[in-house]
């Protein structure tokens, strides 16, 4: 039984890109590792920007300093 799990920041993903998201992750375990889908178990998790880090820095930060400039 196959567990994804898709972390993002939660910048507005909808809810037609995590059914996408979903298919794709899903397809992509039948097509690789040939497992059932009925067994596939993905959870999609939206992380709140404040809690992102990326090379030693606050995401939100980040986001904030690229929007002014």
């Amino acid at each position: 039984m196959p567990y994804i799990n898709i972390k993002v920041t939660n910048e507005g993903v909808t809810k037609a890109q995590k059914e996408l998201l979903i298919k794709g992750a899903t397809q992509l375990v039948v097509d690789v590792l040939h497992k059932n889908p009925a067994t596939t178990h993905v959870v999609i998790e939206e992380i709140p920007v404040d809690n992102w880090g990326i090379n030693g820095k606050q995401y939100s930060t980040i986001q904030t300093s690229n929007h002014e400039g």
